[in-house]
């Protein structure tokens, strides 16, 4: 395409950041001397972005050590200066986390159980808490179904959010989820009742009673614990205060477990992987 051009030049920013490229062609009668730019940001995620390269290198290396990173850490660390140009930024490696799982989801990879891997399952209220009383009150909590995959190291979470926590609403989530035939753990929670019927080895344990069935050995102990450190993270990063929110943080944790923890160069590996799959430049 470029067989003409005669020489390339980068524009810079600063003196450091190059933000256009330019191509400049020969006099050749089929272009005229003209030139052709293009900025080297044009059809990747920094398009329209006017955060400096630098600045979205060390957000994504932090973004990509977890949940637990909140702004104002990185407003200290002085990563940018702007709460509301972090939010855009995570918001943006949320939607690639996002789009990973869907990649996920649509090849039907998204299923646990089965090969001794046990399965818990539990349902819990997540929504918006005002601070000290203050603010809108909002009675707008959504429930969330935590399906959790455990296999001695290894925790696969699928989270969902549903209208209710009705047997109309969870056994579908479950059947398209869950393999046939797994160990199933949860408590006596009537919609979980036809678990057996349909195919699964279900444990009950009652919270009432005790958090360890005396028999079996069951507990939901281990979902308690993963939904506990989860629901704190949500709270801390005001990812509760919509659903809309709500969701995009459980595809962020979703991807943690699924992909980020199995790149051979970690999350950092795989969440360039998939900016790359995402923007294909």
């Amino acid at each position: 395409m470029y067989q003409h051009l005669t020489n390339l030049d980068l524009i810079y920013q600063n003196s450091i950041q190059p933000i256009c490229l330019i191509i400049r062609m020969c006099r050749d009668s089929c272009h005229k001397g003209k030139t052709y730019s293009r900025s080297i940001r044009s059809g990747s995620m920094f398009e329209n972005s006017h955060v400096r390269l630098q600045t979205w290198m060390h957000f994504i290396y932090r973004f990509a050590q977890g949940l637990r990173l909140r702004q104002v850490d990185m407003l200290q660390e002085g990563i940018t200066r702007s709460s509301a140009t972090l939010t855009k930024l995570a918001d943006k490696l949320r939607r690639v986390c996002k789009s990973a799982m869907r990649r996920v989801r649509r090849r039907g990879q998204q299923t646990i159980g089965r090969r001794s891997e046990v399965v818990m399952i539990d349902e819990s209220k997540c929504g918006h808490k005002r601070k000290y009383n203050r603010g809108r009150a909002s009675n707008r909590s959504s429930w969330v179904f935590r399906m959790l995959g455990i296999r001695n190291d290894r925790r696969r979470p699928i989270l969902k959010i549903v209208r209710r926590r009705s047997a109309r609403h969870l056994m579908p989530l479950i059947k398209k989820h869950i393999k046939t035939g797994s160990s199933v753990i949860s408590d006596g929670w009537r919609s979980y009742s036809r678990l057996q019927d349909e195919g699964y080895n279900h444990l009950t344990v009652n919270h009432q009673e005790s958090f360890v069935d005396p028999v079996t050995g069951a507990h939901t102990q281990n979902v308690e614990r993963f939904w506990g450190i989860c629901k704190t993270t949500i709270w801390r990063l005001r990812g509760n205060r919509t659903q809309s929110s709500l969701k995009d943080h459980l595809d962020v944790i979703e991807w943690t477990y699924w992909r980020g923890k199995h790149h051979r160069y970690g999350p950092l590996g795989m969440l360039l992987h998939d900016i790359r799959k995402k923007y294909k430049v």
